[in-house]
């Protein structure tokens, strides 16, 4: 059955890849919408929320994947493609975070601007593990995603010339909120050190706890597609203990049955470790709440970390 769907998945995207060069083939890519405005497609709305701010009233921006979708195991749909069609310009993260979609923006880029904004980072700024995987998940070191969406208002002033000035000037005002939303996040370094240890359910907070200063613990590697042991709940149990971590959290596109497995086995090793709380990692929240929002979504974790991981230096 398995291999029976894998097939059925090839041929989906060979289809894909077929109508997008039949679409492509001997034509432009589209100019603006009839509204005037440029189309922009994103893959996570970790870049589609503030270009969305930084396009103002010149760009309409649509997001692929929603709250709670995972972006590793993401899979191209029909409508998918439709909208990748219809786009100007799309970006996506890259660095192997949308796995199953590389194929597909290599093809599109034949006829359109398509950028990763992740892979305009440089090399040395990024994070590897221990096999030599690079760390897609770049939005949380602020000043790594303020790189990538710099590069991403480049793509769009280049496009469009006659609106650079504008882009500049709303770049510039939300990378003053991203200056400010830095010193918010200075609150964490008061958390004791010794309790300073972030469990979660996969490694998506690597760059998060560089910038801040905390250590970071991933039942998951990189990638949520990796499975998860006894061995890794065992080995995870044991930082608990040997930290004193208070808490550990589960994350919104993240099922939580394994963080729950490592309370409850840090509980019949007589460990009182509680649920600190939801984060956003892979994913943003529900449109139109704050949270929904890049800064939102970072200060929701922010402040949801600080309140559970202090919470036992009292």
């Amino acid at each position: 059955m398995k291999n029976v769907m894998k097939k059925m998945g090839c041929l989906f995207l060979i289809s894909a890849l077929l109508v997008l060069s039949a679409c492509s083939s001997g034509q432009e890519a589209s100019k603006r919408s009839k509204d005037g405005k440029i189309n922009v497609v994103t893959t996570i709305a970790q870049i589609g929320e503030p270009l969305s701010v930084i396009g103002g009233d010149r760009l309409n921006v649509k997001s692929l994947m929603g709250p709670s979708v995972d972006p590793h195991l993401y899979k191209a749909t029909q409508s998918d493609m439709e909208t990748l069609e219809e786009a100007d310009i799309i970006f996506y993260n890259g660095l192997h975070l949308e796995a199953n979609m590389v194929e597909i923006f290599e093809k599109i880029s034949e006829s359109k601007p398509v950028l990763a904004v992740g892979e305009t980072i440089p090399e040395e700024s990024l994070l590897k593990d221990e096999k030599g995987v690079v760390d897609p998940h770049i939005w949380f070191d602020l000043d790594l995603w303020q790189q990538a969406l710099d590069a991403a208002v480049e793509q769009l002033k280049e496009f469009s010339p006659e609106d650079a000035d504008y882009f500049e000037e709303n770049k510039k005002k939300y990378f003053a909120r991203l200056a400010d939303l830095k010193k918010e996040a200075e609150k964490l370094a008061d958390i004791p050190e010794s309790q300073r240890v972030l469990v979660t359910a996969h490694d998506a907070f690597g760059y998060f706890g560089r910038m801040h200063g905390i250590k970071v613990v991933g039942l998951q590697g990189l990638s949520t597609d990796s499975e998860i042991g006894i061995t890794d709940i065992q080995d995870t149990i044991d930082i608990i203990k040997k930290y004193k971590v208070p808490a550990v959290f589960i994350e919104s596109s993240i099922n939580e049955k394994s963080i729950m497995a490592v309370i409850e086995g840090a509980k019949s090793e007589g460990i009182n470790v509680t649920l600190g709380g939801e984060l956003y990692s892979d994913a943003m929240g529900e449109e139109g709440t704050e949270e929904g929002t890049y800064i939102g979504m970072y200060r929701h974790n922010i402040n949801t970390i600080y309140e559970a991981l202090s919470e036992g230096g009292k």
